[in-house]
């Protein structure tokens, strides 16, 4: 019985992808005897919690049942005042006498003070069902606080024989519309998407979700000279854009000059800076060199490959992915996706999961 509410939990925490972020995706539904009598999720970055969103969505003539209720929620009830009051308090408030969660929360400020707050007021606190299913929907958030680092997605389309583009690195669109659709949603479910200095140069990408209604990415470019024309569309006023470069630190409108050393520790100084600005997601589109640095330091969690039917006579062979495992592949509209996971990756619950 337990599952059947929170697997509902995990359904309407997903709703939040993409708006929530740094914080968690949660989910909360109240049942009494068998009966849902409210659900809420954590909508936007800054507004209420699931648990509030819940409670408040208890219809008024079933308010007299919340004291008898149980309370499902996918994770941990928060116990510090930030955006919002705490969770755990405001299940104590209103006298619900027992509450399920999926996952702890490992943020620093709730890890466990929420389950204590609630305990210690006599609520009964039951723990850890669909744990699993529960990290890997919220991996990014769990990755971030556990391991000090965003969690990294690459992504890449390769022809049918192995070439990610023509030596001359022309223009050549490998997949479909479909495809391209797609790849606009994941945009709008990662805090930031970063490319290489010469496929910003070559390429002028405006590294945007205009496929798909949601979130814009923060936009990162590697620019160690700061060569790039300010006339790219990268820095375009529509979506911020962050710069990493040896030249300066400064914040000019949209865009923000980071400055971190490129030397052999490169890839690490990014990640670092992007752990300290609090960007808990990363997808990496491009280009081959960039994309074969991160898997050369193995920092990178999933890579999700495009395989169009087209093919190259020659030209840049697409990157290798060493300690890796397949766990999902499905037709794209004629193109083949297929996503990996980092062998290190400690989230990943069953093969064939849906993203």
């Amino acid at each position: 019985m337990h599952e059947k509410y929170i697997r509902r939990c995990l359904e309407l925490a997903e709703k939040g992808k993409g708006n929530v972020a740094p914080n968690p995706m949660v989910g909360a539904v109240l049942v009494h005897e068998d009966t849902i009598l409210a659900e809420g999720w954590h909508q936007q970055f800054g507004e209420a919690h699931a648990e509030v969103n819940c409670i408040e969505n208890v219809p008024a003539d079933k308010k007299y049942l919340v004291p008898e209720s149980t309370l499902y929620v996918s994770l941990e009830p928060c116990a510090h005042y930030g955006k919002t009051p705490p969770c755990a308090e405001r299940i104590v408030q209103e006298k619900i006498p027992k509450v399920v969660i999926c996952n702890d929360d490992p943020f620093e400020k709730v890890a466990g003070k929420g389950f204590q707050i609630m305990e210690e007021n006599g609520v009964r606190v039951e723990r850890s069902v669909l744990q699993a299913e529960g990290k890997w929907l919220n991996r990014r958030f769990f990755h971030f606080h556990s391991r000090k680092r965003p969690y990294i997605i690459l992504k890449w389309a390769q022809t049918n024989n192995g070439y990610f583009a023509p030596a001359d690195r022309s223009c050549f669109q490998i997949t479909n519309k479909h495809s391209s659709q797609l790849v606009h949603k994941w945009r709008t479910e990662e805090a930031a998407i970063m490319v290489g200095f010469t496929t910003a140069l070559n390429d002028d990408p405006q590294l945007t979700a205009r496929l798909y209604r949601g979130k814009q990415p923060l936009r990162i470019v590697l620019d160690r000279n700061l060569s790039l024309p300010l006339s790219h569309k990268l820095f375009s006023d529509a979506v911020p854009t962050l710069v990493f470069n040896e030249k300066k630190d400064e914040i000019q409108s949209s865009i923000t000059y980071k400055n971190i050393p490129f030397n052999e520790n490169l890839i690490e100084n990014i990640v670092t800076a992007l752990f300290e600005m609090n960007i808990t997601s990363m997808i990496v589109e491009g280009g081959a060199r960039l994309l074969s640095s991160f898997i050369g330091k193995s920092l990178w969690d999933e890579a999700r490959i495009f395989t169009g039917e087209k093919q190259l006579t020659s030209g840049i062979s697409a990157p290798r992915l060493p300690f890796s495992k397949l766990i999902f592949e499905t037709d794209s509209a004629g193109d083949t996706l297929q996503v990996y996971t980092h062998l290190d990756n400690p989230f990943v619950y069953k093969p064939n999961m849906s993203l």
